[in-house]
């Protein structure tokens, strides 16, 4: 039951980031690439956080490593970018529902000003749903960045034909 429930969360991953990717308007050629990230990287960071217990953050660094370290590989493959291939795989693993949390938090915060037990709660429910998204915001880029400034030459070269020594 977990193997399809992880298949099912990198099939709709896979789904979102070619919507993503849509917008953006890459090469043809791209796309298959961006659902297999999207789906192995979302995937991964469900099968950690249910199977292995780890938390969002951490997962969310493993999943965008791997994205960032499989952009590489297959940016190579098809003479295209790493962003391209990466950003719209990482999209879909935003955490919406903290930011909007955080948002709502922040509302009613606002709204109950007078109230200094509400306030409380709501004070505790923006700064813990604030630091989970950012956190979280911040893995994604990281993880993203890492294999770019890892293996430098091999990224500013993808999409450059190889020169031929002459004899």
């Amino acid at each position: 039951m977990i193997a399809a429930d992880i298949f099912v969360d990198g099939f709709f991953a896979a789904v979102a980031a070619i919507g993503f990717g849509a917008i953006s308007d890459p090469p043809l050629r791209a796309f298959p690439s961006i659902a297999l990230l999207a789906a192995a990287g979302h995937a991964l960071r469900f099968g950690l956080m249910t199977c292995a217990g780890l938390d969002i953050t951490t997962a969310t660094l493993c999943a965008s490593l791997l994205i960032g370290l499989g952009s590489l590989w297959l940016g190579g493959r098809i003479y295209c970018p790493t962003t391209v291939l990466s950003i719209p795989a990482l999209l879909p693993m935003i955490p919406g529902m903290y930011a909007y949390k955080t948002i709502f938090s922040m509302i009613m915060f606002m709204q109950h000003l007078d109230d200094p037990v509400l306030g409380s709660e709501y004070m505790q429910a923006i700064v813990r749903n604030g630091f989970v998204t950012f956190s979280v915001i911040f893995m994604l880029a990281a993880g993203a960045a890492a294999p770019i400034f890892l293996f430098n030459k091999r990224a500013h070269s993808l999409t450059r034909a190889k020169k031929r020594v002459s004899k």
